[in-house]
């Protein structure tokens, strides 16, 4: 749609997996064309369950709208008929350890000189430089060397995984575009491209904002169970129902903590949450477990205090508030195989292409005709 934020501008994309095809997905549905280069045989991600039809739902979910051509990078001839596409592009993405894109001649240095203009976007686990740089890791092994894995609540003997991939998203994905759009705007002021070094594990840190003073300041680092956020607080919990739900209690204020005790009525010793705050979790714990999940969300529907009943994912994505706002309107399609609801995006619906323009999955180089002509025979030609 033209009056979309990033319309006319064009991604070529060479990333894989999560982070780089969510970031350029972000940018697609803001109105930007986004080029995504394959393996001949198409990236892994293609063959990932659940299938939808012929296509991987989850493939489906990250790279439905774009354009995808296959490409043995390898093969200088494939590498050369890339150049006219990068010679116009306004945004490069790649996710390759460095120095693999040198060695193919796509380096941003030399890029640079095709296209001053280029915003060359890496992203990776340990950044461009430092002697992690050439490691291998995936979203564990990146909150395992950030120290954040440590303070996730759990035992050595009972260990709890993280439930979300946040390092290849928030880490990854939210800082790739963050960077992209500011490079975009450095370059209407100063007409040139830049390469953005977007390193997973850097980007991770933020999240210990709340610990990270203490050991700077006081030398203290917070531990496991050593802190609110780490499971030391009545005020900060998770307490088990009667019929095995949780109750997720977030009181920290003492104006919420002082609503949620008189709702739960408990014993008035142990609403001093900081004199003896194994006592007083310990209290709570006993009054929530003598109740189930029904009755707890009944009970703070009408108190403010920061509580709620944890929902599971099928029960969160029918609640109706979240249907009500839209997140789930847009959808997929894919040659009579049904619709697929679209992944719900970081964007507010005004900036992102309408619900009612439906987005397929392309094919393993379905765009090879269209985007480079007559310079490859076939999408899967290969020359050594």
């Amino acid at each position: 749609m033209p009056d979309q934020p990033l319309s006319g501008l064009t991604i070529v994309d060479f990333t894989t997996l999560l982070p780089g095809p969510l970031a350029s997905l972000i940018l697609s549905e803001a109105g930007a064309e986004v080029i995504k280069v394959e393996p001949p045989s198409g990236e892994d991600m293609r063959r990932a369950p659940p299938a939808w039809g012929s296509h991987s739902a989850i493939f489906s979910l990250l790279n439905a709208g774009k354009k995808c051509l296959a490409l043995d990078l390898k093969n200088p001839k494939h590498r050369d008929a890339l150049l006219p596409l990068i010679e116009r592009a306004d945004i490069l993405v790649e996710q390759f350890r460095p120095g693999v894109m040198a060695r193919l001649g796509l380096d941003f240095a030399t890029l640079a000189n095709l296209n001053p203009k280029l915003i060359y976007c890496s992203i990776t686990g340990y950044g461009q430089t430092g002697e992690f740089a050439q490691r291998a890791g995936h979203d564990l092994n990146y909150l395992a060397e950030t120290g954040l894995l440590a303070l996730n609540p759990g035992s050595p003997e009972n260990p709890q995984f993280p439930p979300v991939l946040a390092a290849d998203i928030a880490g990854g994905t939210y800082p790739a575009v963050i960077n992209i759009l500011l490079a975009l705007a450095m370059r209407q002021r100063t007409g040139k491209g830049t390469h953005l070094d977007i390193a997973m594990t850097d980007n991770l840190f933020p999240f210990a904002f709340w610990a990270l003073p203490y050991g700077w300041l006081k030398n203290d680092w917070p531990q496991r169970g050593s802190h609110a956020f780490t499971g030391s607080s009545p005020r900060y919990q998770l307490y088990a129902t009667s019929d095995g739900a949780l109750l997720a209690v977030g009181a920290l204020e003492d104006k919420f903590w002082h609503a949620f005790c008189e709702a739960i009525a408990l014993e008035p010793e142990h609403r001093d949450s900081a004199s003896n705050p194994q006592a007083a979790i310990q209290a709570v714990r006993n009054i929530i477990a003598s109740e189930p999940a029904s009755h707890w969300d009944r009970i703070f529907a009408e108190v403010d205090c920061c509580c709620s009943v944890v929902r599971t994912l099928a029960e969160a994505v029918d609640t109706p508030h979240f249907r009500e706002r839209g997140l789930f309107d847009y959808a997929l399609e894919a040659g009579g195989q049904g619709a697929l609801t679209a992944l719900p995006l970081p964007l507010d619906p005004q900036l992102r292409r309408p619900k009612s323009e439906q987005r397929s999955p392309a094919l393993v180089g379905q765009h090879n005709d269209e985007l480079l002509g007559d310079s490859l025979a076939t999408a899967g030609e290969a020359e050594g």
